[in-house]
């Protein structure tokens, strides 16, 4: 399953009193998985940043002149996004923002069913605690401190690793989830590491008491058909 991580730094809180997107950074997940691929742009709002907005995010005017606008970068922003779902912390933020843009654009706007809301889903897990992403970061042990300023892409970054823990998508990645293919390369991998089994760590003592235990569980005991399996198989 392919997935987007998808976070934005806006010049304030309300697209319906003329904010703006001013960047956007995505990870890419397949099968809870980060793949590498990554979408990042600084857009230019054509307006100003209010100085709160600048003390969250750090991004100025100066900085942003001379990027491109929304709408150069819009289809760059859609093919990546493709029809994955979109993971993102206080979702309805960022979609309303989304959909302003893709509004002015005449763009069918991005479906509330597509987006998974992490910010949700941490306050369905520990009800009454604090779920920001950096309460999560600290909770999970997730090393946050380059997180100075908010910055979409870090923070997509981030959240990935948060959405991971929330959904048990680290102990999934475990699993070889790629398919046959995946998991044959993974075992050839191991292979490679380690051709021959280890030596046993047991005594000639430990052995024989080992033995000598199965032998009194009787000719029908479970160990027994496990050994003459294994005697099979050498």
């Amino acid at each position: 399953m392919r997935e987007i991580v998808l976070d934005t730094e806006t010049t304030g809180l309300d697209p319906a009193k003329g904010h703006r997107i001013i960047e956007i950074g995505c990870v890419e997940l397949l099968n809870a998985i980060p793949t590498g691929q990554t979408f990042h742009v600084y857009i230019d709002p054509e307006r100003d940043i209010p100085e709160e907005a600048f003390r969250v995010h750090g991004i100025s005017s100066e900085f942003l002149a001379g990027k491109p606008v929304f709408s150069q970068i819009s289809a760059d922003f859609l093919n990546f996004l493709g029809d994955g779902k979109i993971v993102a912390h206080n979702a309805e933020f960022d979609l309303r923002f989304l959909n302003a843009e893709l509004a002015l654009l005449e763009i069918a706007a991005i479906g509330q069913d597509r987006v998974i809301d992490t910010l949700a889903l941490a306050r369905r897990k520990y009800p009454g605690a604090g779920n920001s992403l950096d309460a999560l970061c600290a909770r999970y042990g997730i090393d946050a401190s380059r997180r100075t300023k908010h910055g979409a892409l870090l923070d997509a970054e981030i959240l990935a690793e948060v959405y991971a823990e929330l959904t048990g998508g680290r102990q999934a990645a475990l699993v070889f989830a790629g398919g046959q293919r995946a998991s044959e390369a993974a075992t050839g991998a191991l292979l490679v590491q380690r051709p021959k089994p280890c030596p046993s760590a047991l005594s000639e003592e430990e052995l024989a008491a080992h033995a000598a235990f199965v032998a009194g569980l009787g000719a029908k005991a479970i160990w027994s058909h496990y050994q003459s399996l294994a005697a099979a198989a050498e």
